[in-house]
């Protein structure tokens, strides 16, 4: 095995490593030669093999296992938001907006008929850019409000956004723990994870400058409604944050403002005077439904150019009878009044939610979001576990984590639509499973 490795430098060794994964030549589940072993077969420092693991490792190839070494990581795929269809139990764990809280398109759709849209038009409709513009120049007064593009929603925004300005193995920093779909498009690019933590108050000043001296070449930041932590960046971390970036100027900065519309926390960028790569993306799925894929994205003149190659006329434009349907919503004073209170609805029930918790002696802060991030006393797994028993399916705080926890386990939970009742009995449950885990877990060191 270790003869058909082959590299003098990290990253060749990684590439080769790579190539031998994506040939077959090494199969999910296969150990891969000591770190010592390789170093010496390849007649190289110790430390350039352990960097060639790190990065594949960071990439999702490779998992580590302490005494039971490095082997090829098994093809798992990433969990993503949604219903687990398949399930008999109550499921507090979707992530999804309530349904009756968005706003209804049959009026709208008849009032977007037009002339049709042909090959060789622009790919952004006019009165739409115009609305987005007014809508975020506001926000970015650092800078010149930018060059508006739209896509399909804020995933394959990141998606092109990283495309056009990175290659496989570039570092990317990320909040840890992190949106699962951001840590999904990452995987699939082949991008190498660099996790920077997150408080209260958003991405920490002491991770992203320890990010940067790593050589990210982009970041991604949420300024408001973290998922899953809920936090949201305020005006003095922001810029802190600024300040951090102002010393690399072309690290590509994204910002991620999903919630935007529904949120109840004011917006406050990163993105400094001197930032000459940026981009801002503010989807709709939040309040106008998921499958309303569009996003609006403001960024730097150089970086919108690269993003509209990527987006030819005819192939990967976002269809123009979508582009008047969200302007002709938004525009709507009855559905930006629904919005409004939708976002009200949901910062009440979290609210009330945690109030149940905390009277079970379970303290969960109340962010800003679709959901809520519960620290536990004992491992989610063995919490999660338990509500099943009880009828829940939640989800556990390890599925958002780049890597290995700190602090307390979490359960992420989305219920606004929870009726008092069953908020009621859920909050009983919890309390309970903690209880019975703990329980377990003190059984088992007994023992």
């Amino acid at each position: 095995m270790t003869l058909e490795i082959h590299g003098r430098t990290a990253a060749e060794i990684a590439e080769s490593l790579r190539t031998l994964v994506e040939r077959g030549a090494l199969r999910p589940g296969d150990p891969l030669p000591p770190v010592r072993a390789l170093a010496e077969s390849l007649g190289v420092n110790r430390n350039t093999a352990v960097a060639a693991y790190r990065q594949l490792t960071q990439a999702g190839l490779l998992v580590a296992r302490g005494r039971g070494g490095t082997r090829v990581a098994p093809r798992s795929a990433v969990a993503l938001e949604g219903f687990a269809s398949d399930s008999v139990l109550r499921d507090v764990a979707t992530g999804n907006p309530d349904p009756s809280l968005i706003p209804d398109p049959s009026r709208a759709l008849g009032a977007i008929a037009g002339r049709p849209v042909l090959y060789g038009e622009p790919v952004v409709d006019p009165e739409l850019e115009a609305w987005a513009r007014e809508w975020i120049a506001g926000d970015l007064a650092a800078v010149d409000g930018g060059h508006i593009t739209v896509t399909s929603g804020a995933a394959d925004a990141i998606d092109r956004l990283l495309a056009q300005a990175l290659t496989r193995d570039d570092a990317i920093a990320l909040e840890d723990p992190c949106f699962l779909t951001s840590i999904h498009t990452i995987r699939v690019g082949g991008y190498r994870p660099v996790p920077v933590a997150v408080d209260d108050q958003g991405m920490t000043v002491a991770g992203l400058r320890a990010a940067l001296e790593q050589g990210v070449r982009a970041v991604i930041c949420t300024p408001r409604a973290h998922n899953p932590t809920g936090a949201s960046l305020t005006a003095a971390r922001a810029a802190q944050l600024q300040e951090v970036l102002s010393d690399h100027p072309y690290v590509l900065v994204i910002e991620d403002d999903h919630f935007s519309m529904l949120s109840r926390q004011p917006f406050h960028s990163v993105i400094g005077p001197g930032q000459r790569r940026w981009a801002l993306i503010r989807s709709v799925s939040k309040f106008l439904g998921p499958d309303m894929c569009l996003a609006v994205v403001a960024s730097d003149t150089h970086t919108a150019d690269r993003l509209a190659m990527r987006l030819t006329p005819g192939t990967t434009w976002v269809s123009h009878l979508l582009q008047r349907l969200v302007l002709a919503l938004v525009r709507d004073p009855g559905v930006r009044r629904a919005i409004g209170e939708a976002g009200a609805h949901y910062a009440r029930r979290n609210e009330h939610f945690a109030g149940l918790l905390a009277a079970r002696g379970i303290p969960t802060p109340v962010g800003d979001g679709l959901n809520l991030w519960v620290p536990l006393p004992v491992p989610a797994r063995d919490v999660s576990e338990q509500l099943m028993r009880r009828g829940w399916l939640a989800r556990g705080g390890d599925e958002f984590l780049l890597g290995p926890g700190a602090g307390p386990d979490h359960l992420r939970l989305t219920i606004h639509d929870l009726g008092d009742g069953d908020a009621l009995q859920l909050a009983d449950d919890i309390a309970a499973a903690i209880a019975a885990a703990s329980a377990q877990r003190a059984r088992a060191e007994v023992g």
